[in-house]
């Protein structure tokens, strides 16, 4: 077992997930999620960053919960990126398509309360992202096992219990809009990583419980897809308190 733990810890440090310069994350990007958390939609889509460091990788441990935060799952689809992207047009979906280079199923994790507090203080939320361990992330996806990102399901369980389900149809803002209105601020590098929302069922966990999340194509799980991670009490000395 020790031995087998270790053969996958050295997988996933060699994994090009690992290598990711950047990890950008679309916000509200479905109607469902928006309307749970009671959040405006927006108008055009916008993004936040996530540490590289936050990423959590099949055989890397388990995902920690800070002292003082209440942790939420978000299940995403993530696009690899293969090729560099700047200034993409919106309606460029071949471009788009073929600056993929794989996808991965990921969890965006969030400190829900301390984002509230920054929101309600008007302070940048990027601790509420970025602990590490904060995106639990699958081995990659070959991009030939999903022929239509905006057709796949995306799922996550807690526990055997199905929490999120949703199809990546849903998305208000898809793949090519998406990837234009990041790369005409930012330029995408081979490498980079982008989180294209989560639908709705977001909620917490705690130490103890079990996610485990995938991606259906057709109706069939992506066996690359699959992951599950256990939540444990992060040993760190941060403790969360107002700002």
């Amino acid at each position: 077992m020790f031995a087998l733990r270790k053969t996958m810890a050295t997988m996933a440090a060699q994994s090009p997930l690992k290598q990711a310069g950047k990890v950008v994350c679309i916000g509200r990007n479905y109607a469902d999620h928006i309307a749970e958390l009671k959040n405006m939609k927006p108008k055009q889509p916008f993004f936040f960053l996530k540490p590289p460091s936050s990423i959590v990788l099949p055989g890397e441990g388990p995902c920690l919960q800070p002292r003082g935060v209440k942790m939420h799952f978000e299940v995403e689809l993530a696009l690899v990126i293969g090729k560099m992207v700047r200034d993409l047009h919106a309606d460029d979906r071949q471009g788009a398509l073929e600056a993929i280079k794989a996808y991965a199923v990921a969890i965006d994790m969030t400190a829900r309360n301390v984002q509230d507090e920054a929101k309600r203080k008007g302070l940048p939320w990027d601790i509420a992202k970025g602990f590490d361990t904060f995106l639990p992330m699958s081995n990659v996806i070959p991009k030939t096992a999903i022929g239509d990102p905006q057709d796949v399901e995306l799922f996550l369980e807690v526990n055997g219990e199905t929490r999120q389900k949703g199809s990546t149809g849903l998305m208000i803002y898809q793949i090519p809009r998406i990837m234009s209105d990041i790369s005409r601020v930012m330029t995408l590098q081979p490498g980079d990583i982008v989180l294209t929302g989560t639908p709705a069922g977001v909620g917490p966990v705690v130490p103890g419980d079990v996610m485990r999340a995938g991606v259906r194509v057709g109706g069939r799980e992506v066996e690359e897809g699959k992951m599950e991670v256990r939540v444990e009490q992060s040993p760190s000395s941060y403790v969360f308190a107002e700002t």
